[in-house]
């Protein structure tokens, strides 16, 4: 049983962001659909058409969602400790921009000031990411 285990052991142990080392990560993803909100934000202000402005936070709803989830996919994918030790204010990052996106955030509100702040958020995040991306 030895021989088998040690036979069968690997010999190198590789580690990846993912499941599927793609290597594609960008807080783009993040920023487009915020960008999106925003816009939205700013058409729905401007139109009083009840079926406009229903579809409108319908759409925005699904872009917070869509923000949350490329900005958790870069918080536990790709960001690992020793980015974490080097910019401790990430987690906080994180999670003030995951809290602007979602029901107290953009998703809740059509205010264009919380999607500025949201915008903001994702541009600190870009700033680090693009500086780990250097190293």
């Amino acid at each position: 049983m030895r021989l088998l285990t040690r036979l069968l052991a690997p010999k190198s142990v590789a580690h990846a962001h993912c499941d599927l080392p793609c290597g594609v990560y960008d807080p783009a993803q993040a920023r487009i659909e915020a960008e999106s909100i925003k816009g939205i934000d700013e058409k729905y202000a401007a139109n009083t058409d009840p079926e406009f402005r229903t579809r409108a936070l319908i759409i925005k709803e699904q872009r917070s969602e869509l923000v949350k989830h490329h900005l958790w996919v870069l918080w536990t994918d790709y960001f690992k400790a020793p980015h974490f030790e080097k910019y401790p204010q990430l987690h906080q990052l994180f999670n003030e921009a995951t809290k602007l996106a979602g029901a107290a955030g953009t998703k809740g509100s059509a205010d264009v000031s919380t999607a500025n702040q949201l915008l903001a958020k994702i541009e600190e995040i870009s700033k680090i990411f693009w500086e780990t991306k250097q190293a």
